[in-house]
C-alpha cells in the first residue's frame, strides 16, 4: 500500500463519518439553541429541559435518516473491501 492509498482511505474514512454523524448533530445543535433561546427569555433555568428535546430530536432524525445513513456506511465498506482485495492480488 503506498502513502497515497492510505491517505485516501483515511480521508474517505473520515468524510463518511462526518457525513453519517452531520444530520443528528446539527438538529441536535439547532435544538438546543432554540431551547437555550427561550430558556433565556422565559428565565427557566431546568437542567432537563435542553436535554429531553435534543435526545427525542436526535432519535426522530435517527429514525427518519437511518435508512440513508445505513447504506452510506455499506457502501464505504464495500469500497473498503474491494481495495483490501486488489491489494491482496
Amino acid at each position: 500500500m503506498s502513502e497515497n492509498m492510505i491517505i485516501s482511505v483515511l480521508k474517505d474514512a473520515i468524510q463518511t463519518g462526518l457525513t453519517i454523524a452531520a444530520p443528528i448533530l446539527l438538529i441536535s445543535i439547532v435544538v438546543g439553541l432554540i431551547i437555550s433561546i427561550f430558556q433565556a427569555t422565559t428565565q427557566i433555568q431546568e437542567q432537563t429541559l435542553t436535554f429531553v428535546p435534543k435526545l427525542i430530536s436526535a432519535a426522530v432524525v435517527g429514525l427518519i435518516a437511518g435508512p440513508w445513513m445505513l447504506h452510506t456506511v455499506v457502501n464505504f465498506t464495500e469500497r473498503i473491501f474491494s481495495l483490501i482485495a486488489n491489494v491482496a492480488k
